[in-house]
């Protein structure tokens, strides 16, 4: 039986201009002091955020979490400072960088734009969403993540912590994935053209921090004289979601094949396709059933187990066979291989070598 709707105050889901005005002071009131201090972030006082920094780690914070995005960001930007920089590395140099943070069309589109940014517009981002738009591989969110940040364009930036923030203070009763418009829709009626970016942030990190999934610390927040969720003594309770089916699962084997030098042998996946264009262990097909498949080359191959892995839309079991041999491969130091390799390929070869 679906769960009853539960009734709020309609004053409280008020979204009058007067109500507005004081939920936006109080969050940026509480951003002001409880801002967190992340890599891409000026200090506070310390100006305005560098739009090649916003930008790259946006594309960042899509794949992965702050956490596991910092130590990738603090990499990038070492090694290309610059947006122009970056678009002058090569495609190998960027795609091995990138690995670990999965999805690698977002890392070609990553080269894409940054080119574009530095063949067309002199290596200086455009300052509005709709430019920001006309960028390849920069989809809604990101141009105004940018445009606001960056350049204190009072654009609508919604994320997954917003949406939850926003469901919680209007009691939005549709579940996800179909509550997104209404959840951006609301998230607009709180846009003001008073220190945007820091708004966009501020949501941001009130719902990383306090607003947090399953248990909300509602007793830190300061929004709840406004929070329709609050009010109804049942915060965690939205966002409400729809229950997502299984993921399918599929099955491959993986070739862990070492030289008399001990390098491990590596082949460049297709350019389309799943990790297109990156470096990977040779497989089979990765098939709804388990077929047996050909090894890549003569080698007295063993049974070295198996490796589990979660992508967007299915789970794959990777047996691994391990063995000595030669052949026609890219062969790569152990060391080097563990560190380029995307997270499924160091898996199995993390497997192997055991």
């Amino acid at each position: 039986m679906p769960p009853v709707p539960v009734q709020v105050p309609a004053q409280v889901v008020d979204e009058g201009s007067g109500r507005k005005a004081a939920v936006r002071a109080a969050l940026l009131d509480w951003y002001d002091v409880h801002r967190r201090t992340l890599a891409w972030r000026p200090g506070p006082g310390g100006g305005r955020p560098d739009p090649y920094r916003v930008w790259l780690s946006e594309v960042m914070l899509q794949q992965t979490t702050t956490p596991h995005a910092t130590p990738c960001f603090l990499t990038f930007t070492a090694r290309w400072p610059t947006v122009s920089d970056l678009a002058a590395a090569g495609d190998a140099e960027v795609m091995a960088a990138w690995a670990g943070l999965g999805y690698y069309a977002r890392a070609r589109n990553l080269l894409a734009c940054a080119r574009a940014v530095a063949g067309q517009h002199g290596g200086v981002f455009p300052d509005t969403e709709a430019g920001l738009l006309a960028l390849p591989g920069v989809g809604a969110y990101t141009a105004a993540a940018v445009a606001a940040i960056a350049f204190g364009r009072p654009a609508n930036v919604v994320d997954g912590n917003v949406e939850r923030v926003m469901a919680r203070l209007f009691a939005v009763e549709t579940p996800l994935p179909g509550a997104k418009p209404e959840l951006k829709r609301l998230a607009a009626t709180l846009v003001g053209d008073d220190r945007p970016g820091d708004w966009a942030q501020a949501l941001m990190d009130l719902g990383a921090t306090v607003c947090r999934p399953g248990r909300p610390l509602c007793e830190r927040c300061p929004l709840t004289s406004w929070c329709a969720g609050f009010q109804s003594g049942r915060p965690e309770r939205y966002p409400l979601k729809t229950k997502k089916a299984d993921r399918p699962r599929r099955h491959g084997v993986a070739w862990v094949l070492r030289d008399a030098d001990g390098h491990v042998a590596l082949v460049r996946r297709p350019e389309k396709g799943l990790l297109g264009g990156m470096l990977g262990l040779p497989t089979s097909d990765w098939t709804v059933t388990p077929a047996g498949a050909a090894p890549p080359a003569p080698a007295s191959w063993r049974d070295a187990g198996a490796v589990e892995h979660v992508f967007t839309h299915f789970a794959l079991t990777l047996e691994v066979r391990a063995g000595e041999g030669g052949g026609d491969f890219l062969w790569t130091p152990v060391e080097e291989a563990l560190a380029s390799l995307p997270t499924v390929f160091r898996k199995a070869l993390e497997r192997g070598l055991a």
